[in-house]
């Protein structure tokens, strides 16, 4: 789990890290937390440099000069334990947090602040947007023009045309692409999928997802799917 939520919310942001805040709420701030701590960065640091290791990790976070945090406090929520990982850069903040449930299988329960129940699948695709009329159906047709099918979908929001947040779950890992679709005016979505080495970049002009334009470029992965919807 801590290391899922450090790739997670390392993907979330290509600027500099200034800082990274760990909370432990619960049974889990009993546990060792030295260990934890460094699941959590590395998953963070790996986004940049596949190379980062558990033990490497917070050496490379210091050379950085990435300050690391870590609060423990008693069961606060619903939950018997969680953790709770905060990302500082110098224009925001991002966070993402995360349990496990009788079953053994970690989750994701809030994001950006917005609380879901989301599984920790194979391949997963995440997009954030306004939360306006659309969104889902341009969605489920921008896959289906990729010929990638959607398994599930877990939807979050913070309120009616507030910020709103999605995971989908795939059947296969989508083509390494990115999508950049204008819904009119409303949002700009970005999608990228992680594990590969090539990006092909597609920016839509017009409301139409199937007027695009083409760019290759190159960048460096992490392990496990990932899409991102950016507001303009």
């Amino acid at each position: 789990l801590a290391s899922h939520l450090g790739s997670f919310i390392g993907q979330m942001t290509d600027e500099p890290i200034k800082a990274i805040n760990i909370l432990y709420d619960g049974t889990v701030a009993e546990m060792n937390l030295a260990a934890l701590n460094q699941a959590v960065i590395a998953g963070v640091l790996k986004t940049q440099n596949p190379d980062v290791n558990l033990v490497s990790a917070p050496v490379v976070a210091k050379e950085k000069g990435i300050q690391i945090s870590t609060t423990r406090q008693e069961k606060t929520g619903v939950f018997d334990a969680y953790i709770k990982v905060t990302m500082v850069t110098d224009s925001r903040e991002r966070s993402v947090a995360g349990t496990c449930f009788s079953d053994g299988k970690p989750r994701f329960i809030q994001i950006k602040g917005i609380n879901i129940d989301a599984e920790i699948g194979q391949h997963m695709l995440y997009t954030t947007n306004e939360d306006v009329p659309g969104i889902i159906g341009l969605l489920g047709m921008t896959m289906g023009k990729n010929n990638v099918n959607i398994a599930n979908f877990t939807l979050g929001r913070s309120g009616a045309g507030q910020d709103a947040i999605a995971i989908l779950y795939l059947d296969q890992q989508i083509d390494p692409k990115v999508i950049e679709i204008k819904a009119g005016d409303t949002v700009t979505w970005t999608f990228y999928s992680l594990g590969w080495q090539q990006l092909l970049e597609v920016t839509a002009q017009s409301s139409d997802p199937a007027v695009v334009t083409r760019q290759e470029q190159r960048m460096s992965y992490d392990s496990y799917g990932a899409m991102r919807i950016l507001l303009p």
